[in-house]
């Protein structure tokens, strides 16, 4: 560290060596990226001069050289192997990187462990060293020299002097030695020696061990800190000291204060940096996620609480969240360095820099939904609202009383499903399931009605004789994924078609009774079709079953839908005010009517050209997974076409519709042989990918991927609030049911949508359930339901049914009543009467001729109300 900078590196490149040799990866010129945690002038990302060294480097013949120039030259010298050095990046960069990978709110790096030290994204327009006007650049502070100028002469202390004479830099990085690890523990021990000079501590003996420089270490305050009574004496005691109770108490209070006052300056900082951000914006409110790293911020007890209180206190504009780097700043290096590896000097940010969201976006997004969601319920406003906010009829989830043998028809794609539902209750309520897929052709789907349920009726009739049930009529549950009007359980009227379907002579029928004709043209069974379900609402009631909060259910998969549990207060489509029912949103549709125009892209424009409903489904077509395979295929083939991938080539695979599959999407975003998955996948499309290309292709389908997550967690967000509202809840707690194939298979997908729905509606603790059963179950606990109350209601119409009158009963009671009447009357069969007539002597009722102001005196009378 403080010896020649050949010696320095050759160091790192001896470590290099080991490195590549225990990777088994000598022979491979691979891309390198080096986080230097010091003071550098860049002129590009892979060219950096040394400013001064900090943190106890001292190396000589370093500052004012080129960094990557010095490594390059070391590996020169060893001439073993060879790297591509790509990127050289400062510590606080890498770790905001690798926070903002997964959330894309972060635009701040903080790094608070051996040194201290603070980047952010500026505006270009501020940023006069640097030539251009137009975006954001990565600023790295360097705020470790804050001070030197004399700026914190009036708070500096005699003990910060002190440290600072005795440091290798004295009278540089003044900041960083009033805030960092490698200080603080000095800092400490200034005082300590101070207050033992004047018989405050340790009986006035200062130890030979307390003289050395560094020997109180700031883990050491961390340690204090945390621990209390004999463990912070055994600490002394290891550093020599023969401490008694009350020594360690003083101890830990100055601990406290010098960690205290390094926590509130950095907040300070931090507040300076957050307020420029917000006033560049001109934002009333700023929104920001600030990533962090380092020892000191990690492993201090209070450090994190008191650093993030003074940035509030400071900056009460701002709404600051601190994210915790859970893979320090080398991963954030090796994103860089991967995008400025694949990317060159390529403008492929031209393209995906559209499908990049801000969370104001998402907020916004967020609020337009909500707003169609209200569109969608209001009688007067459904009409020509594209969020339709369908009634399903389905009143309420699985109680847990439900048993009974059901089958459940799943049509939604071209795998059609049955399943057999059995439901039991022994010691527990226990659901047994026997299934069977289908296979729906694309000429049937693509054909005529008729032959559509025809098809759905031979699978199903196949199905009974396998399972042997033929000669049962059991209850069935129809989940028919597709936007139908229901004014009725068993009854759906099909609005359109979606996900490739276009059987002609449906829209606008009843798939209910087209599916009983079917079934009737056959003659050879029978079923009992008691409800019709989207497949959203199979899966709410799929999870409802074992988690009875489930209130909302989304697929993300081959299409994508949401439903959720609604007060019937306002649903103007429905009758009635009392208690809930779900409703089926049918989500994919918006944006139909324009909302979505500033968001969408070329690429989505063109899927939805090519579609088979154009103008239709448009969010649908923005984060589902039937387009997102050929979403991520056109943005590569307009890359290759402008020579930015493949070095210009364009097999016919990859200008092949369809041939770039979602699932691939899948297989390259994993974590561990994605690149090697990206190479199979694209060397099947005959394009013969280099490494680089591989990266690329890596990248375009992460944004691609998170841009869906995002959108869907923006649309989820709404409904959320939504139910927090009609609640009247503070905080709403809930559980979402969640199927697709998108969800299920994605590496990523489900933990970015989670931590986006976290950020954008914060006030709620939201459980996320997979549906192991998919949405067939559910249309089997639908009908389970219906059937249960169906049940409730003819035992309680039997009861009740001796109740009902006819008119011809009430005639005959009103004779018998009179008969009676002119008996009890009669002094003759008086006592044999039933009806008594009993005279009250009571005359006349009042008729209004007393006079005003007129007094009655009522004496020696009391009245019983008995």
């Amino acid at each position: 560290m403080q010896g020649t900078g050949e010696e320095l590196f050759d160091h790192i490149v001896q470590c290099i060596s080991d490195f590549l040799d225990y990777m088994g990866m000598k022979n491979t010129c691979l891309p390198l990226g080096f986080t230097f945690s010091f003071p550098c002038r860049q002129t590009g990302i892979d060219k950096g001069t040394l400013v001064s060294w900090t943190k106890g480097f001292k190396a000589t013949d370093c500052e004012g050289n080129d960094m990557v120039e010095m490594l390059r030259e070391a590996i020169k010298r060893r001439n073993e192997f060879d790297l591509d050095i790509v990127a050289l990046v400062n510590d606080t960069v890498g770790t905001m990187m690798t926070c903002a990978y997964e959330d894309p709110k972060c635009e701040i790096g903080l790094i608070v462990g051996t040194g201290c030290n603070v980047c952010y994204m500026e505006e270009m327009t501020n940023i006069e060293t640097a030539e251009g006007d137009e975006g954001h650049m990565c600023i790295n502070t360097e705020w470790g020299g804050f001070g030197e100028n004399g700026e914190l002469d009036d708070i500096r202390t005699r003990f910060d002097r002190e440290v600072d004479e005795g440091s290798l830099n004295v009278g540089k990085q003044t900041f960083e030695k009033m805030t960092s690890g490698m200080y603080l523990g000095e800092i400490v021990r200034q005082i300590l020696i101070d207050l033992t000079r004047r018989g405050l501590l340790f009986r006035g003996r200062i130890t030979e061990r307390l003289k050395t420089p560094g020997i109180f270490e700031t883990k050491f305050l961390s340690q204090i800190e945390r621990y209390w009574g004999g463990e912070n004496m055994s600490i002394l005691q290891h550093l020599g000291l023969d401490s008694t109770c009350d020594d360690s108490i003083i101890v830990k209070e100055v601990c406290g204060t010098v960690s205290r006052r390094a926590a509130q300056l950095c907040g300070a900082g931090m507040a300076a940096v957050v307020e420029k951000i917000r006033e560049n914006r001109g934002l009333d409110r700023l929104e920001i996620t600030v990533g962090v790293d380092g020892t000191l911020y990690k492993l201090h007890p209070h450090f994190s609480s008191i650093l993030k209180e003074t940035v509030g206190e400071l900056a009460p504009k701002c709404n600051v969240s601190f994210v915790l780097s859970e893979d320090g700043s080398g991963k954030g290096a090796a994103l860089i360095t991967a995008v400025a590896r694949s990317l060159g000097d390529r403008p492929i940010d031209k393209y995906l820099y559209a499908m990049r969201f801000s969370d104001e976006t998402l907020l916004d997004i967020m609020n337009r939904f909500k707003r169609e969601m209200e569109n969608g319920l209001g009688k007067d406003t459904n009409p020509t609202a594209t969020v339709k906010m369908l009634p399903t009829f389905v009143r309420s989830i699985p109680d847990g009383s439900e048993k009974g043998d059901f089958i459940a028809l799943d049509l939604g794609g071209s795998n059609f499903r049955i399943l057999r539902v059995k439901v039991s209750h022994e010691k527990r309520q226990t659901v047994q399931m026997e299934s069977q897929i289908y296979d729906t052709p694309e000429d049937i789907m693509h054909g005529s009605g008729t032959r559509l349920f025809d098809h759905v009726a031979e699978c199903l009739g196949d199905f009974m004789e396998k399972q042997k049930i033929k000669d049962k009529k059991l209850p069935v549950g129809f989940t028919f994924s597709f936007p139908c009007a229901q004014t009725k359980l068993d009854e759906g009227i099909l609005l359109t078609w979606t996900k490739r379907f276009k059987a002609s002579g449906v829209e606008g029928a009843d798939v209910v009774k087209l599916l009983n004709k079917a079934i009737k043209k056959r003659g050879d069974y029978d079923a009992d079709i008691m409800a019709v379900v989207n497949d959203t609402v199979g899966t709410m009631m799929t999870c409802g079953f074992d988690d009875q909060r489930c209130e909302v259910g989304i697929i993300i998969g081959t299409g994508t839908n949401a439903c959720y549990m609604e007060e019937l207060r306002h649903i103007d489509l429905v009758e009635g005010d009392e208690g809930r029912m779900c409703i089926n949103t049918e989500w994919g549709a918006f944006g139909d009517d324009g909302m979505l125009e500033d968001i969408r892209t070329e690429f989505d424009r063109e899927i939805d050209r090519g579609s088979l409903n154009p103008g239709k489904q448009l969010f649908e077509k923005m984060v589902s997974g039937m387009y997102m395979g050929e979403l991520v295929r056109l943005i590569l083939v307009k890359m290759a076409k402008e020579g930015m991938l493949f070095e210009g080539r364009i097999t016919p695979e990859l200008l092949t519709k369809g041939k770039f599959e979602t699932k691939h999407v899948s297989a390259i975003e994993k974590t561990k042989e994605g690149l090697s998955k990206a190479k199979e996948i694209l060397t099947r499309l005959g394009v013969e990918p280099s490494h680089e290309d591989c990266v690329a292709v890596q990248h375009v389908c992460a944004v691609v991927s998170f841009r869906s997550a995002n959108l869907i967690a923006a649309t989820l967000g709404a409904i959320l609030l939504r139910l927090k509202d009609n609640k009247g809840s503070p905080r709403l707690r809930t559980t979402v049911g969640v199927d697709g194939s998108l969800y299920k298979m994605h590496p990523h997908y489900a933990r970015r949508l989670h931590k986006t729905v976290r950020r954008l509606v914060p006030e709620s603790d939201v459980r996320f359930l997979l549906s192991e059963s998919g949405s067939g179950k559910g249309a089997a606990m639908v009908t389970a339901v219906a059937y249960r109350l169906a049940e409730q209601s003819r035992q309680i119409a039997q009861t009740l049914a001796e109740f009902q009158l006819t008119k011809a009963q009430l005639l005959e009671v009103k004779e018998r009543m009179r008969a009676e009447i002119q008996r009890g009357l009669s002094k003759e069969t008086h006592e044999l009467a039933s009806v008594k007539m009993l005279p009250t002597f009571v005359r006349r009722t009042p008729d209004g001729t007393g006079k005003r102001g007129q007094k009655y005196q009522l004496s020696n009378l009391q009245i019983f109300q008995i």
